[in-house]
């Protein structure tokens, strides 16, 4: 079976289990490694991806609920040499440490600014919640959020 999904801009006609999960594919096929294996469960956000607008975990999100939908990873947010606002934010705020969790933050705090661009700390802080960083950088994450969002901490 052929699925097709906008990857970024692009669009793959994908030939995989349609229960494969979406992180699967990202990083074996497509070697789009910004997303991490974490849990697997949904509970970490380290596979965090946006998709069509909205945050959602790539470990739980099967090939069969992609097609004709757009999705977005981290490295469609920008480059190592042209790196997005959100992604300078995060590099200027020091807000990686071991930078296991931060594609996944990256591209949840993007989501939110998608749809808000000036979320008040409160906003940022709930829709931030389900992604985890056990480095404990959440004040740096928080502050590079608060940046690109005009009210620099």
């Amino acid at each position: 079976m052929t699925t097709k999904v906008t990857i970024n801009g692009k669009t793959h006609a994908l030939r995989a289990d349609p229960a494969t999960p979406l992180l699967y594919v990202l990083r074996n096929e497509l070697h789009l490694n910004g997303a991490k294996y974490g849990c697997g469960m949904g509970q970490c956000g380290a596979c965090t991806v946006i998709l069509d607008g909205e945050p959602a975990f790539s470990c739980l999100t099967p090939l069969a609920a992609l097609e004709g939908r757009g999705v977005r990873t981290v490295e469609g947010l920008g480059t190592a040499d042209r790196p997005g606002k959100l992604q300078a934010a995060f590099i200027r705020h020091q807000a990686a440490q071991c930078g296991y969790c931060i594609a996944g933050m990256i591209t949840r705090a993007q989501a939110l600014l998608d749809r808000h661009p000036h979320p008040t700390e409160q906003q940022i802080r709930a829709h931030m919640e389900p992604n985890l960083c056990r480095c404990g950088t959440h004040h740096r994450i928080l502050a590079a959020i608060q940046d690109v969002a005009g009210g620099a901490a």
